[in-house]
């Protein structure tokens, strides 16, 4: 059997070979934790990364608008530029940071500018040294490009969690193409200390490798305005690509529209990539972008205020379980907590839908650092929370 056909023995079959890095992608944890509780309307569905409200009126309009003036035909692929440069302004206002458009690429989701990145950067034998516990894809992205992805795992202490940065830079080598860090993290609500960016991006300007920054969740902190970003430590040429995303802030998940701030040389590699893969965002999705970014601020503070109180009921709820660990999550929306006895999170995570009929996310999607947790999204409101905590008692307890 050639390299290019997987054993049928080891994995799936096709009618003709397919890539074995595609063809052994495994099914998400999270989705078979869903599909136990799909279509039972009595399941308090808590497992995906989104709360409970729906898009707000004026991004929607704007949307509207948009489409009903006919912006139905191909686009720019780095994004049409109202929005590249409203976001540019948006990154000098919230961060105090020099940024032109240049620098801004608009993309097809957080997600999308993940895997573009990787399409970039990573090839056969190269690796990837990424910060866990961390949604799964991003590890998925570079497996698909043929890379080692090589995960360092925070550590916790009961009470808080922790990077080591030394373990960080020990996992380098001369294969290592870039260094992944997702802050505000996902699943667990770590944020790295702007000291700390500081330092990883001196090393990986030392080192010629890549830093990407997710921070899609920048906004979503409880104790400041903004979580620290890399970008206050960057010049435009540097090795850095910071990922975020429309979805979490404003509510717009089913949107799919991210952005990249880079350098321009490596925006204009991006809308290569881009043309190849979509050929751009849709225009009329993106003037609802735009509304978001000029004048999503309230929205922006009512949604952090939200979010805080539901962390503040799911905190407390947790805290009637002796078997129950947790961290108390400084951004983000989700209580990544551990609990004693649990071996098998994803099968716990099936039971509770079954017999709590609450969703939630099994810690091993987030890899084997994530074994012994579940994570719980807490955007959303908190009568529905309260009763997710209740329905869960008999199981935690």
């Amino acid at each position: 059997m050639n390299a290019t056909s997987p054993s049928p023995a080891a994995g799936p079959s096709y009618a003709a070979p397919v890539r074995p890095a595609a063809g052994f992608l495994p099914a998400s944890k999270i989705g078979l934790v869903a599909m136990v509780g799909r279509g039972d309307p009595d399941v308090i569905p808590l497992w995906f990364g989104e709360g409970d409200l729906t898009t707000p009126a004026f991004i929607n309009e704007a949307a509207n608008r948009a489409l009903a003036a006919g912006e139905t035909f191909y686009t720019w692929q780095r994004g049409i530029p109202p929005l590249r440069e409203a976001i540019a302004e948006y990154t000098r206002r919230v961060y105090g940071i020099a940024c032109g458009p240049e620098r801004i690429t608009v993309t097809g989701s957080g997600m999308q500018a993940i895997l573009l990145t990787c399409q970039a950067l990573i090839g056969r034998g190269d690796n990837a040294v990424i910060v866990g516990p961390i949604w799964p894809n991003i590890v998925h992205c570079v497996e698909l490009q043929e890379g080692e992805p090589r995960q360092i795992d925070l550590a916790f202490d009961g009470a808080n969690w922790s990077l080591d940065l030394d373990r960080l830079f020990a996992a380098v080598d001369e294969r290592t193409r870039l260094i992944f860090v997702n802050s505000p993290n996902n699943p667990t609500g770590w944020t790295m200390p702007s000291e700390m960016q500081k330092a990883l991006l001196d090393f990986c300007r030392e080192r010629r490798i890549w830093l990407v920054a997710d921070e899609v969740y920048a906004r979503l902190v409880y104790d400041r305005p903004v979580a620290p970003s890399f970008l206050e430590h960057a010049g435009p040429d540097d090795p850095l690509i910071v990922v975020q995303s429309f979805s979490k802030p404003w509510a717009m998940t089913g949107w799919r529209l991210g952005w990249v701030t880079s350098p321009d040389s490596f925006g204009d590699l991006l809308a290569k990539l881009t043309q190849i893969n979509t050929s751009g965002s849709p225009a009329f999705l993106q003037h609802g972008a735009l509304a978001a970014i000029r004048e999503g601020e309230p929205f922006l503070a009512e949604m952090v205020e939200r979010c805080r109180v539901g962390r503040e009921v799911v905190l407390q709820g947790l805290a009637r379980f002796p078997r129950v660990r947790i961290a108390r999550p400084e951004a983000a929306f989700y209580a990544f907590f551990g609990v004693d006895g649990m071996d098998d999170s994803l099968e716990f995570a099936k039971r509770l839908v079954r017999e709590a009929k609450v969703g939630l996310a099994p810690g091993t999607a987030f890899g084997d650092g994530g074994e012994g947790y579940l994570r719980l999204c807490f955007a959303s409101a908190p009568e529905r929370l309260q009763r997710a905590m209740d329905r869960m008692a008999p199981l935690l307890s």
